[in-house]
């Protein structure tokens, strides 16, 4: 019995090789950026999507996903330039707040079971449609990475030189907010909201390791997520465990393995 013999495999496999280079590209600037809480909130924010979706009779929750995820982004975003509060602090009720919104709307009449599943996601239940959908947004980013990366990177650095030189920082950090919503709502399905964080964190930070500069950074960061991915769609086929747990497992190993590499050397 071959591993591809059933087409759900080979969707999924397909999913992977275009979900996993668009976490390890992003993650490296939310790792530099100091961006995990913000990534973590916008995928908890998952729950009241959906939530608007059901009150506002929406029937794709991932169309009312992508429609919140972006406008919190953007809020976030807005209410941070405001400097109202320390960033961490401001993400962390945004996202309680989120999450709670989310459970209490979803769980009357006790239908919370339902949306269970998108807890930790099957990637297996992916279809064609999908991927092509998926495959449009990783086009999409790698034109932004083109054009903006070196934008970004010079605010990641030193926000006031990257003013200095006319640079329209606002616009480009709403834009790279806007791609990491739509790719953690895109994803959520079949990675699941309590793991997307840490596909976005984890190979970005195992890269950072061992990097020696930022070309290896993120060459080294795409490689460990599209292994993890492909590792744990395999293994998980042969234990018959969640796909996404296991893609996470791997990905922490190579992060504590590059961890004590990098120490040592």
């Amino acid at each position: 019995m071959t591993l591809f013999q059933y087409d759900f495999m080979k969707y999924a496999f397909a999913a992977i090789l275009i979900i996993a280079p668009l976490f390890g590209i992003l993650g490296t600037m939310i790792v530099n950026n100091k961006m995990a809480f913000f990534s973590d909130a916008l995928g908890h924010s998952a729950l009241t999507g959906i939530a608007a979706g059901v009150i506002f009779g929406i029937a794709d929750t991932s169309l009312s996903m992508v429609i919140f995820g972006i406008a919190f982004a953007l809020l976030l975003n807005w209410v941070k330039s405001r400097n109202v509060a320390s960033t961490d602090t401001i993400i962390s009720v945004f996202s309680s707040c989120c999450i709670a919104i989310g459970l209490a709307i979803l769980s009357r009449g006790g239908n919370f079971s339902k949306y269970s599943s998108l807890l930790l996601g099957d990637v297996l239940s992916i279809t064609k449609r999908e991927i092509v959908y998926l495959l449009l947004i990783f086009i999409a980013t790698i034109i932004f990475w083109i054009f903006c990366y070196n934008r970004l990177q010079a605010i990641s650095l030193h926000r006031a030189l990257a003013k200095s030189r006319q640079f329209r920082i606002a616009r480009i950090e709403n834009l790279f907010s806007i791609f990491i919503a739509l790719v953690v709502m895109l994803s959520i399905k079949w990675i699941g909201i309590l793991l997307i964080n840490a596909l976005l964190i984890l190979p970005a930070a195992s890269s950072r390791n061992i990097s020696e500069n930022v070309r290896e950074y993120h060459l080294f960061s795409i490689i460990f997520s599209v292994f993890s991915g492909i590792l744990g769609l395999v293994v998980s086929y042969y234990t018959d465990m969640a796909t996404g747990p296991m893609i996470v497992i791997i990905a922490s190993v190579i992060f504590f393995a590059t961890y004590f590499y990098g120490r040592n050397r």
